[in-house]
């Protein structure tokens, strides 16, 4: 069984529609005792990070998250959360599991939120983002906005992340979501 964690950050309902739509049994929960029976965890978020923070730590799922061994997905505001800070709010605290700092794409190169499809490597996947994370060396694809590189895909240990929405990302996203639930991980 898969777990989407709930922590009032939105697009819930669009991931469940995809894992819907690929067949996976799955369940949305904020309770830290359902996420330990789940074998996979999928982090999706919308959002302020700064709220997202403090939404987590109402609930204690911030200490699971720091502490599950779970391969866990991050998307978009859930791979950021997954960093150390954002730019964000001024400066806000991820959870700590990925080296580095969310930073502002500049306004004043292009276009601001980065919204639509862009390529990440061969494939191509749906963004919708205003920060965007550093190319690092847990960084397993990257992308471009504005002529900014920026990390799309990320992994270290059991904690993967994507800054697109394979939600909403047809035939490319359902893929990846499907590796997701059979391996556990994104590559």
């Amino acid at each position: 069984m898969t777990a989407i964690i709930d922590y009032e950050a939105g697009n819930l309902a669009s991931v469940a529609n995809a894992l819907r739509r690929i067949g996976a049994a799955f369940t949305v929960t904020n309770r830290t005792a359902t996420l330990d029976q789940a074998d996979r965890i999928i982090f999706p978020g919308v959002g302020h990070a700064w709220a997202a923070m403090e939404a987590l730590r109402e609930h204690d799922l911030d200490i699971w998250l720091r502490t599950t061994r779970k391969p866990v997905l991050g998307i978009c505001l859930g791979m950021q959360l997954l960093y150390e800070s954002s730019e964000e709010g001024g400066d806000t605290e991820g959870l700590g599991l990925i080296p580095g700092r969310l930073r502002r794409f500049d306004p004043s190169k292009g276009k601001v939120p980065h919204m639509g499809w862009n390529t990440v490597g061969s494939e191509s996947y749906y963004f919708v983002h205003s920060y965007f994370a550093p190319v690092t060396a847990e960084t397993v694809a990257e992308s471009e906005h504005n002529g900014q590189r920026f990390a799309a895909m990320v992994s270290r240990g059991n904690f993967h992340g994507v800054q697109f929405h394979p939600e909403k990302s047809a035939g490319a996203g359902e893929a990846l979501l499907n590796r997701f639930l059979e391996t556990g991980g994104i590559r």
